[in-house]
C-alpha cells in the first residue's frame, strides 16, 4: 500500500492529522480540476477556483460517510461537491434576493440570443437531473467529466468500468444532454 492510499485510508476513518496530509497531497490536483471548471464560466464569475477547492474540501471532510476507495474514487466525490457547490452557488446568484436577473453587461459584446452565465449551469443542471432519472450511470460519468475534469481512464477507475464502456457511455450522455438542454420537455415523458 503506497503512502497515499494510506493517508487515504487514515483520512476516511476521521484521523484529522491524516485529513491535512491528505490536503496537502491532493490540493494541486483539487486547484488544477477546479481551475478547468471555472474556465469554462464567465469571467467575472464571483467564485473563484480557490474558494471552490476550499469549499469542496470542507464538505468533503465534513461527510459523515467518508469512505473513499482510491485515489479516482476520492477525485469522484470531489467532483460531486464542486458540482453542489457551483449548482448552489447559480441558484443563490438566480434569486430576487441577491439580484438575480440582473447582471452588468458590456455593451459591445451584448449577445442577446444567449442564457445568461448562471442560467447555462443551471440548464445543463436541470438536463442532467433528467439523465440521472433514466441513466444514473451516464449522470455520474457527466459529473466526474464535466465537473471533476477527469478524463475517460480516470472516470473507469473510479466507476470500476472499462474505459470504453465511459467511451459509449459519455457520448450517449452528450447527445441526452444536448437533448434536454434543447427541448427540455423531452425528458419529461
Amino acid at each position: 500500500m503506497n503512502d497515499f492510499t494510506q493517508t487515504l485510508n487514515s483520512a476516511s476513518g476521521g484521523d484529522e492529522h491524516s485529513a491535512d496530509a491528505l490536503l496537502n497531497l491532493v490540493y494541486e490536483d483539487l486547484r488544477r480540476l477546479a481551475q478547468a471548471r471555472m474556465f469554462q464560466e464567465y469571467s467575472n464569475h464571483t467564485l473563484q477556483p480557490t474558494a471552490l477547492v476550499h469549499e469542496a474540501w470542507l464538505s468533503l471532510v465534513d461527510d459523515q460517510d467518508r469512505t473513499w476507495k482510491n485515489r479516482a474514487h476520492f477525485f469522484a466525490a470531489a467532483a460531486t461537491a464542486m458540482r453542489r457547490i457551483l449548482i448552489d452557488h447559480a441558484r443563490k446568484k438566480a434569486t430576487r434576493k441577491h439580484g438575480g436577473q440582473h447582471q452588468r453587461l458590456d455593451i459591445d459584446q451584448l449577445n442577446l440570443s444567449g442564457p445568461a452565465p448562471d442560467d447555462r449551469i443551471l440548464l445543463v443542471e436541470n438536463a442532467l437531473k433528467q439523465l440521472e432519472k433514466g441513466n444514473p450511470k451516464w449522470a455520474r460519468i457527466v459529473v466526474m467529466k464535466y465537473y471533476g475534469g477527469m478524463t475517460n481512464a480516470e472516470t473507469a477507475e473510479a466507476m470500476g468500468i472499462s474505459k470504453s464502456s465511459v467511451d459509449r457511455c459519455w457520448a450517449g450522455a452528450k447527445t441526452l444532454l444536448y437533448r434536454y438542454i434543447v427541448s427540455p420537455e423531452a425528458g419529461e415523458s
